[in-house]
């Protein structure tokens, strides 16, 4: 088995705001924070990037000024999903032009396409942009579980490259190294199960965590790829409390959150996230003072 293209931490990057903008400022340090803290590749205009709420222009730009910051030093997945096959195929043709590494894919949501609808979608893109893509299945939030016997037809398509995984659930893992073979990259999308994930067979993680804490969560992902379960299982019960407190209210608000109070960027979310209750507040709080990071 070849190295996997992708493998280690990356993380899914805020995207923060300023009096309504995206932050540009922000994001460059942000980006440049998250390579100093030795994160393995990073993940711009994803869920935790409020892409939803970004105009298609932001989305671009975002997506640029990740690449361009990045200069080379850590692959970049850009979130390229849409519940229409030819706005996902436009913007994983721009996340191509403009130097991307990959292209993360999210599932379809609100249609609820077949699994057949989903294998036809994939392969649409496939097919228009030459470009490796990450399937991305987050069944929570799109209402759509993308089978393993549709990712095993899809691993024999050229571009179709591996999985980003957020149901959480480990046995995905061992299931899909059969049936779409040694090459497939296995990432998870789950902070607090990423251990089993690896222990599984999993690759990596596409973390929230790491926006916070990108240097110890790298040290996590170092450990595990080196198969050093030990040390692996220090830095997760090091890093679970923050893992589940960033997940206290509507997504990436407390991340924002914790990421104000270590004056990195502005709080601000974009509606209809707002920002987080006091209650998730206390809880990030007492997460950080936790990690040590406060």
């Amino acid at each position: 088995m070849s190295e996997p293209l992708f493998k280690g931490v990356m993380p899914a990057l805020v995207t923060p705001f300023r009096d309504g903008a995206v932050d540009e400022q922000a994001f460059v340090a942000l980006v440049e924070r998250q390579i100093a803290g030795g994160v393995h590749g990073l993940v711009p205009v994803g869920t935790t990037g409020e892409t939803a709420t970004l105009s298609h222009d932001e989305h671009r730009r975002v997506v640029e000024l990740c690449v361009a910051t990045a200069a080379g030093r850590v692959p970049i997945i850009a979130g390229a999903g849409s519940n229409s096959t030819a706005e996902a195929i436009e913007l994983v043709h721009h996340a191509k032009t403009v130097g991307a590494h990959a292209a993360l894919v999210v599932t379809p949501y609100y249609n609820r396409p077949s699994q057949e609808g989903l294998y036809a979608h994939y392969a649409a893109i496939n097919e228009a942009v030459q470009l490796p893509v990450l399937v991305y299945n987050v069944p929570g939030r799109t209402s759509i579980d993308i089978a393993d016997a549709t990712l095993g037809r899809l691993s024999k398509l050229p571009n179709i490259v591996g999985v980003k995984d957020a149901t959480g659930d480990m046995t995905r893992a061992t299931m899909q190294r059969l049936l779409c073979g040694p090459d497939w990259v296995m990432l998870s999308g789950d902070d607090p199960t990423a251990l089993g994930y690896m222990a599984h067979g999993g690759h990596g993680c596409i973390s929230v965590t790491s926006n916070v804490a990108p240097d110890l969560c790298a040290a996590f992902y170092n450990a595990a790829m080196a198969e050093d379960w030990k040390t692996a299982l220090y830095w997760q019960d090091r890093l679970l409390l923050l893992h589940k407190s960033l997940f206290s209210d509507a997504s990436p608000a407390p991340t924002k959150f914790a990421m104000a109070h270590l004056g990195l960027c502005q709080e601000d979310v974009r509606l209809p996230i707002t920002a987080c209750s006091d209650a998730a507040r206390h809880e990030v709080l007492a997460a950080l003072r936790e990690t040590g990071l406060i």
